[in-house]
């Protein structure tokens, strides 16, 4: 047995793990300070510091630390600090212990709520527009008049490709117009209600749109021209026929042809005219009708059932895209090989019927 001390308990018992002594509580290190005290100053051993030194000498209560296990008391009775309240942190879920593990049940679990993906918002949908097909007969009305007005006081007896290719361009520039107007004034836009925006897939699709239709065109003109006789010729190549021009105004020529009459006929037809309609009946309601109409309103009616095949990898386009783009171009790709034509004839190259 070893000896024992001031708390009666003997060597062993004070021992730590290790079999080393233990260091000393605080309160019992105040003790045994003041005993040393007293016994120095003639008190009796453990009276517990009431002489001088025993003041001078006892150690204050050792301080508190900033971190402790919840719920575990203080030597001195006093409650640990706790951690204040954490933060949410942006956690989708709790990391869980491993199956097995013993710890798992341990870790506290969050109070605060997962923070959820906001959930993706469902397009807005295209606002309605309010023409019909009256707006289609009023720009028809304009082109109509328009056409008058050039035939009557622009052109001469014997005119040139210069008032050709203006009585060509103006009336269906001036329709396009109206057009476009009226999807500003009884709508929302060319862009939103025709479609009318640029767009790279819409480019490749009107040119495979375009150019797979004159695989279609190309034959049926052959038949065409074989049931209806070779002197058949288009309305513009009857204008233009035996003309010739300054290569500056072939070229303007052959611009109106191919890029701008393609142009403003998609607009009216497959824009404005196809909106009215399918507003009252559908999309492919659309598709027929303006197919049909884009046949006859050229008023070339031996032309009328070859008209009506090369519409439709036009109108395929405006269908398939649901944008105006698409059949623009699909419509200047078709009309690229009679511009040629034309273009060639005004030069003096190739004869004009």
């Amino acid at each position: 047995m070893g000896a024992a001390h001031g708390d009666g308990r003997p060597d062993e018992e004070r021992a730590g793990p290790t079999g080393m002594p233990s260091a000393p509580r605080p309160r019992e290190a105040a003790h045994t300070a003041g005993d040393a005290g007293a016994a120095t100053n003639g008190a009796t051993p453990g009276a517990g510091g009431s002489g001088p030194a025993a003041r001078d000498t006892a150690a204050p209560d050792t301080a508190v630390p900033d971190t402790a296990a919840p719920g575990v008391a203080a030597p001195n009775g006093a409650a640990w600090p706790q951690p204040g309240p954490a933060s949410p942190v942006p956690l989708t879920a709790w990391p869980a212990a491993p199956a097995g593990d013993p710890a798992a049940g341990m870790y506290p679990q969050p109070t605060y709520p997962l923070q959820q993906a906001p959930a993706p918002s469902a397009p807005a949908p295209k606002p309605p527009h309010k023409w019909g097909l009256g707006a289609y007969l009023v720009v028809e009305v304009v082109f109509l008049l328009a056409s008058f007005v050039v035939g009557r006081f622009l052109l001469s007896d014997v005119p040139t490709a210069g008032q050709l290719a203006v009585a060509v361009g103006l009336p269906t520039v001036l329709a396009a117009a109206t057009a476009l107007l009226i999807t500003r004034l009884r709508g929302n836009g060319p862009l939103i209600d025709l479609g009318l925006e640029w767009s790279w897939r819409d480019l490749g699709l009107g040119l495979a749109f375009g150019f797979g239709g004159l695989a279609l065109t190309i034959p049926a003109s052959i038949i065409y021209v074989a049931i209806v006789g070779a002197d058949t010729t288009s309305a513009v190549g009857e204008v233009f026929g035996g003309l010739t021009a300054a290569p500056a105004m072939a070229v303007v020529v052959f611009l109106i042809v191919v890029f701008v009459a393609p142009l403003c006929e998609e607009i009216v037809y497959r824009g404005l005219l196809w909106g009215g309609v399918e507003r009252l009946g559908g999309r492919w309601v659309a598709f027929g009708v303006t197919t049909l109409l884009f046949a006859l309103a050229h008023f070339e009616f031996t032309r009328t059932p070859l008209l009506f095949v090369v519409a439709i990898p036009i109108a395929v386009a405006r269908l398939y895209t649901g944008r105006l783009l698409a059949s623009i171009v699909a419509h200047q790709v078709n009309n690229l090989l009679p511009g040629i034509a034309l273009l060639l004839g005004l030069l003096g190259v190739v004869p004009l019927a």
